[in-house]
């Protein structure tokens, strides 16, 4: 059922008045019932009009409250509440029971096939009292922000104007319990259904929204405060030697020692260098034998011969063969 189409009544802060009803030519046969088992004094129900009639007197009697729901509220903010090891003591003295109740604006059994409900003065007042004094300040209870208040009494209101805004629709066979006097409960399935619909009308309290992203480029810092070029890389470059350096003579090394070098200590250098200078004739035949890369059959082959190393002269030798050629 379209809002558009609810009576006056049903808008907020409107003053209860008698209900709308609209009946088909046919009536249904358990509304006939229902009309004969809630009214105490017999009226005739022979056709639509007199049905309607009958209904309309029903529902607008000051008696004719319907109870949609309970809920069980706490009664005061989360930090004035009892304390108690026994759970049954703090039912009973921090919880209370509302009965959400409400009276019938609108039945159409032409179009819909629903029955509206809105919610009592009283009511709406036991809930706008909960949400002021309990359910605001809980909410309430987190980090300061400069708006928070404003936002707070915004909730307030909004849930005031929510509040008187409730209509409940269902389908019309909830009108099979009604009782004497117009009254009457909603079937359990509908009664979850309101408690759900009150519920989603408290509203949390959201914190102000971060600051947008901002696509802002950070530099970062020099690695030393007096960097000429930063961007250029810190690390250490690499020395590169010269593939070009002459070789050196060994004789001009022996022959450039001066005079005042000690025997021993021409005997150790003179043995060093020779022996470096194998060492590196050595090395060059052995890379000459090799192979310039290695493959997988290599490793099911034969090794490759390598060429025996001569054997190092003696320190006494080249001290002597040194001699011999100064």
């Amino acid at each position: 059922m379209s809002t558009l189409l609810l009576p006056a009544s049903a808008a907020p802060f409107a003053p209860r008045s008698s209900p709308v009803v609209v009946l088909n030519s046919k009536v249904e046969p358990w509304l006939t019932a229902t009309l004969k088992r809630t009214n105490r004094v017999k009226r005739p129900l022979n056709s639509a009009p007199q049905h309607m009639r009958c209904l309309t007197d029903t529902l607008s009697a000051a008696t004719a409250l319907w109870t949609l729901t309970s809920l069980m509220l706490p009664k005061a903010p989360d930090t004035e509440l009892r304390k108690s090891s026994n759970p049954l003591v703090e039912a009973l003295f921090n919880y209370r029971v509302i009965h959400v109740e409400a009276y019938v604006v609108h039945v159409d059994l032409v179009l819909q096939n629903e029955v509206a409900f809105k919610l009592t003065p009283e009511s709406i007042e036991a809930l706008i009292d909960y949400h002021k004094d309990v359910y605001s300040v809980d909410t309430a209870n987190t980090w300061e922000w400069s708006e928070k208040e404003t936002q707070l009494k915004r909730l307030q209101v909004e849930f005031v104007q929510a509040a008187n805004k409730f209509v409940y629709r269902t389908n019309a066979l909830a009108l099979e319990g009604m009782e004497e006097g117009g009254a009457g409960e909603v079937p359990c399935g509908c009664s979850e259904e309101v408690k759900e619909a009150i519920m989603g009308l408290f509203l949390p309290l959201l914190p102000p929204p971060p600051p947008p992203w901002t696509d802002k480029v950070i530099q970062p810092d020099p690695f030393l405060p007096n960097s000429p070029n930063p961007v250029e890389p810190r690390w250490a470059q690499p020395t590169v030697l010269s593939p070009n350096l002459a070789p050196v003579d060994q004789r001009k090394m022996v022959a450039s020692t001066p005079d005042t070098t000690s025997a021993s200590d021409l005997e150790a250098s003179i043995w060093f260098s020779s022996t470096l200078y194998d060492l590196e004739q050595t090395n060059l035949q052995v890379l000459s034998y090799g192979r310039p890369y290695c493959t997988m059959d290599s490793y099911d082959s034969a090794p490759m011969p390598v060429a025996p190393m001569s054997p190092l002269p003696m320190p006494r030798l080249l001290a002597q063969r040194s001699a011999t050629v100064q």
